[in-house]
């Protein structure tokens, strides 16, 4: 059985999960008030195996580095460890998501053809979508192919947010 290792920090866009295993690598981060979503993501990629989660204090240091992140330290989230779940498909957008540098967005068309997939966007729209490592695994750097801010399971303002955050100018 998977333990996984929580801890709800503070950030300026509200409380946020981190989740880890034993080994510090990340499982999930996700919102508090989407907290709903997290458990069913988690379900479908541990409930095979079986899964507990037990209160952390600061696990690995990932609380610090996380905060770090939101107090203008944005490469600390580079090389944080995950251990994701999912399709293999899933888990090849999730890292190729790691490679979109920080302050810079593409459309899911753009990641599609970096996957070597072209004419996969809805495909990749879907996966990132799924991704249960927010910010870390930087979903929220992906945008429509015109520009718009598209779905971010956080909501749009936290994305903005975020992309600010990270240099990013929004037009």
């Amino acid at each position: 059985m998977l333990t996984l290792l929580q801890e709800l920090i503070p950030t300026p866009l509200g409380p946020l999960w981190i989740l880890c295993d034993e080994a510090y690598q990340l499982r999930a981060v996700e919102w508090q008030e989407h907290s709903d979503r997290m458990e069913q993501l988690l379900n479908v990629h541990y409930r095979a195996e079986g899964f507990h989660r037990v209160d952390a204090v600061n696990p690995g240091g990932l609380s610090d580095k996380l905060s770090a992140y939101f107090e203008g330290d944005l490469a600390i989230i580079d090389n944080l460890p995950t251990a994701t779940a999912g399709t293999p498909f899933q888990r090849e957008v999730w890292q190729t998501l790691r490679t979109i540098p920080c302050g810079q967005v593409m459309h899911y068309g753009q990641l599609a053809e970096r996957l070597g997939r072209a004419g996969a966007a809805r495909a990749v729209g879907a996966a990132n979508g799924s991704n249960p490592v927010s910010i870390v695994v930087p979903c929220h750097r992906v945008i429509g192919r015109n520009g718009t801010m598209t779905g971010y399971a956080g909501g749009v303002q936290r994305k903005q947010w975020l992309l600010r955050h990270e240099g990013y100018l929004l037009l």
